[in-house]
């Protein structure tokens, strides 16, 4: 019987949190590759957190990280609604303020990873999604 309850539980699925954590490296390697340089990873302030910040060329980028099943019904990139958005601003504002020198201009983008079990399928790459008004890009 106690065999049988291990046995179960050995070949058990991924736990969202694991296929999540693993979205998340599958999707900072691939932006590596694009030139991105890792400032940050899962930056938190107060309850909200980004999940990379880094730099492509002389640009600040923030990066939020959207894992889904294969065929789910809506994907990462629509998946960020309004309460979303606003916990992403008020973290990209937040890190914004801590900076001792501010960045000539920042922008925000989204990396939608597919997977089927736990094995990526897919990486989708949006830049300069709309979350920061034109005003908030300028060098102060």
């Amino acid at each position: 019987m106690l065999a049988r309850f291990f046995q179960l539980f050995r070949g058990a699925a991924p736990t969202r949190a694991s296929v999540g954590a693993k979205g998340e490296a599958e999707a900072e390697r691939f932006l590596k590759k694009q030139g991105f340089r890792v400032q940050e990873r899962n930056w938190r302030k107060g309850r909200d957190e980004i999940d990379l910040i880094g730099w492509v060329n002389e640009v600040l980028v923030f990066v939020e990280v959207r894992t889904r099943k294969k065929g789910a019904l809506v994907g990462g990139y629509d998946s960020i609604g309004p309460k979303k958005k606003k916990a992403l601003l008020r973290c990209c504002r937040g890190y914004l303020y801590g900076l001792k020198k501010k960045p000539r201009t920042h922008r925000f983008d989204v990396v939608e990873v597919e997977h089927e079990e736990g094995r990526v399928l897919e990486l989708r790459h949006f830049e300069n999604v709309p979350l920061f008004s034109k005003a908030t890009n300028r060098g102060r």
